[in-house]
């Protein structure tokens, strides 16, 4: 749903600036089919009106200012830093990789910063960012929650939890 969102949202505020000076009754609407609207939409106002005045209105680069960001914890600056600027700051760890990873037998742990940390040791690091991109993609096609389609997964062969 973000995905579906943000091109709207980009148009109508294109820089940090833009958005800063929002009116949050013009932006929830907009906002309002991904949940939790007026949470988002204050996180938002906050997070741009923290890259104006204290990042010259530039997205930080590091993890340690990307969670300063209101609404911002690992996994969004994890997105970020990868998918915008190619710095890998660690894996991304939505539902899919968690499910995949935990399948796979990469983790035991259940806290998406426990799995990421785990991801971290097996994966190397000029990886992370793919290395989760792939995950996300193979629990989105093949690996699904409640029916995996082991059969036409190329990993059962190595995957403990594979039921062929």
């Amino acid at each position: 749903m973000v995905n579906t969102v943000t091109p709207a949202l980009f148009r109508r505020y294109p820089t940090p600036a833009a958005l800063a000076g929002a009116d949050p009754t013009e932006l929830e609407p907009m906002i309002h089919s991904t949940g939790f609207f007026r949470q988002k939409a204050k996180s938002l106002l906050g997070m741009a009106r923290m890259v104006v005045g204290e990042f010259g209105g530039s997205i930080p680069r590091t993890m340690e200012e990307m969670v300063r960001l209101p609404g911002v914890a690992r996994k969004t600056a994890n997105v970020v830093l990868g998918s915008a600027y190619r710095i890998p700051s660690g894996v991304v760890v939505d539902t899919h990789v968690k499910r995949v990873a935990g399948r796979l037998g990469l983790t035991r742990e259940t806290d998406p910063v426990k799995i990421e940390l785990d991801l971290m040791e097996v994966v190397p690091r000029e990886q992370w960012i793919d290395a989760a991109h792939q995950l996300i993609w193979h629990g989105r096609r093949i690996c699904h929650a409640k029916v995996p389609e082991c059969d036409a997964c190329p990993l059962a062969p190595v995957c403990p939890s594979a039921e062929i």
